[in-house]
Protein backbone atom coordinates (compact mmCIF):
# COMPACT_ATOMS: atom_id res chain seq x y z
CA UNK A 1 0.00 0.00 0.00
CA UNK A 2 1.47 3.39 -0.94
CA UNK A 3 2.22 5.95 1.76
CA UNK A 4 0.18 9.12 2.13
CA UNK A 5 2.97 11.21 0.59
CA UNK A 6 3.18 8.85 -2.40
CA UNK A 7 -0.59 8.98 -2.85
CA UNK A 8 -0.62 12.78 -3.02
CA UNK A 9 2.34 12.93 -5.38
CA UNK A 10 3.99 16.22 -6.19
CA UNK A 11 0.90 18.33 -5.50
CA UNK A 12 1.51 18.80 -1.76
CA UNK A 13 5.05 19.99 -2.47
CA UNK A 14 3.82 22.27 -5.27
CA UNK A 15 1.35 23.98 -2.92
CA UNK A 16 4.10 24.59 -0.35
CA UNK A 17 6.46 25.90 -3.04
CA UNK A 18 3.85 28.23 -4.55
CA UNK A 19 2.89 29.54 -1.11
CA UNK A 20 6.48 30.45 -0.25
CA UNK A 21 7.02 32.02 -3.67
CA UNK A 22 3.87 34.14 -3.24
CA UNK A 23 5.32 35.53 0.00
CA UNK A 24 8.61 36.40 -1.72
CA UNK A 25 6.87 38.10 -4.65
CA UNK A 26 4.53 40.01 -2.30
CA UNK A 27 7.56 41.25 -0.37
CA UNK A 28 9.11 42.45 -3.63
CA UNK A 29 5.93 44.37 -4.50
CA UNK A 30 5.69 45.85 -1.01
CA UNK A 31 9.22 47.24 -1.34
CA UNK A 32 8.83 48.65 -4.85
CA UNK A 33 9.59 52.17 -3.57
CA UNK A 34 12.23 51.26 -0.97
CA UNK A 35 15.61 52.66 -2.01
CA UNK A 36 18.27 49.96 -2.32
CA UNK A 37 15.83 47.04 -2.06
CA UNK A 38 16.90 44.08 -4.18
CA UNK A 39 14.11 41.92 -5.62
CA UNK A 40 14.33 38.18 -4.97
CA UNK A 41 12.80 35.05 -6.42
CA UNK A 42 13.12 31.32 -5.95
CA UNK A 43 15.71 29.60 -8.11
CA UNK A 44 13.59 27.01 -9.91
CA UNK A 45 16.64 25.09 -11.15
CA UNK A 46 17.71 24.58 -7.52
CA UNK A 47 14.23 23.32 -6.60
CA UNK A 48 14.14 20.96 -9.57
CA UNK A 49 17.67 19.76 -8.87
CA UNK A 50 16.67 18.89 -5.32
CA UNK A 51 14.24 16.30 -6.69
CA UNK A 52 16.15 14.99 -9.69
CA UNK A 53 17.28 11.96 -7.69
CA UNK A 54 13.68 11.15 -6.74
CA UNK A 55 12.55 10.89 -10.34
CA UNK A 56 13.09 7.51 -11.86
CA UNK A 57 11.76 5.92 -15.00
CA UNK A 58 9.45 3.04 -14.16
CA UNK A 59 8.14 2.65 -17.68
CA UNK A 60 9.51 4.13 -20.90
CA UNK A 61 6.23 6.05 -21.32
CA UNK A 62 6.15 8.00 -18.03
CA UNK A 63 8.03 9.28 -14.99
CA UNK A 64 7.29 8.45 -11.37
CA UNK A 65 6.22 11.22 -8.98
CA UNK A 66 8.28 13.06 -6.40
CA UNK A 67 8.49 11.38 -3.01
CA UNK A 68 10.05 14.06 -0.81
CA UNK A 69 8.38 17.00 0.94
CA UNK A 70 10.36 19.95 2.26
CA UNK A 71 9.61 23.67 2.14
CA UNK A 72 12.86 25.65 2.43
CA UNK A 73 14.01 27.10 -0.88
CA UNK A 74 17.02 29.22 -1.70
CA UNK A 75 16.22 32.65 -3.06
CA UNK A 76 18.31 34.51 -5.58
CA UNK A 77 18.48 38.20 -6.37
CA UNK A 78 16.86 39.20 -9.65
CA UNK A 79 18.90 40.96 -12.27
CA UNK A 80 17.20 44.28 -13.10
CA UNK A 81 16.10 44.90 -16.66
CA UNK A 82 16.63 48.62 -16.25
CA UNK A 83 18.82 50.22 -13.61
CA UNK A 84 17.27 52.72 -11.21
CA UNK A 85 18.93 55.69 -9.53
CA UNK A 86 18.00 54.50 -6.02
CA UNK A 87 19.42 50.98 -6.64
CA UNK A 88 15.97 49.35 -6.25
CA UNK A 89 15.68 46.31 -8.54
CA UNK A 90 11.91 45.77 -8.31
CA UNK A 91 10.11 45.93 -11.68
CA UNK A 92 6.46 46.29 -10.62
CA UNK A 93 4.97 44.96 -13.87
CA UNK A 94 7.26 41.93 -13.87
CA UNK A 95 6.52 41.21 -10.19
CA UNK A 96 2.76 41.51 -10.72
CA UNK A 97 2.90 39.17 -13.71
CA UNK A 98 4.99 36.66 -11.73
CA UNK A 99 2.61 36.95 -8.76
CA UNK A 100 -0.47 36.33 -10.92
CA UNK A 101 1.19 33.41 -12.72
CA UNK A 102 2.18 31.92 -9.36
CA UNK A 103 -1.37 32.40 -8.01
CA UNK A 104 -2.89 30.54 -10.98
CA UNK A 105 -0.39 27.71 -10.60
CA UNK A 106 -1.08 27.59 -6.85
CA UNK A 107 -4.81 27.28 -7.54
CA UNK A 108 -4.17 24.50 -10.07
CA UNK A 109 -2.06 22.60 -7.53
CA UNK A 110 -4.78 22.99 -4.88
CA UNK A 111 -7.37 21.71 -7.36
CA UNK A 112 -5.23 18.66 -8.20
CA UNK A 113 -4.58 18.04 -4.50
CA UNK A 114 -8.31 18.24 -3.74
CA UNK A 115 -8.98 15.74 -6.51
CA UNK A 116 -6.39 13.34 -5.09
CA UNK A 117 -7.85 13.65 -1.58
CA UNK A 118 -11.40 13.15 -2.88
CA UNK A 119 -10.26 10.03 -4.72
CA UNK A 120 -8.61 8.66 -1.59
CA UNK A 121 -11.73 9.38 0.47
CA UNK A 122 -13.90 7.58 -2.10
CA UNK A 123 -11.56 4.60 -2.03
CA UNK A 124 -11.65 4.48 1.76
CA UNK A 125 -15.46 4.58 1.73
CA UNK A 126 -15.54 1.82 -0.87
CA UNK A 127 -17.38 3.88 -3.48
Amino acid sequence: MPSFVEALGIHAEAVAFRSQRAEILATNLAHADTPGFRARDVDFRQVLGRYAHAMRITDPRHLDGIRQVNGNYTTRYRQPVQASLDQNTVDVQMERAAFLDNAMRYQASVTFLNGKISGLMSALRGE
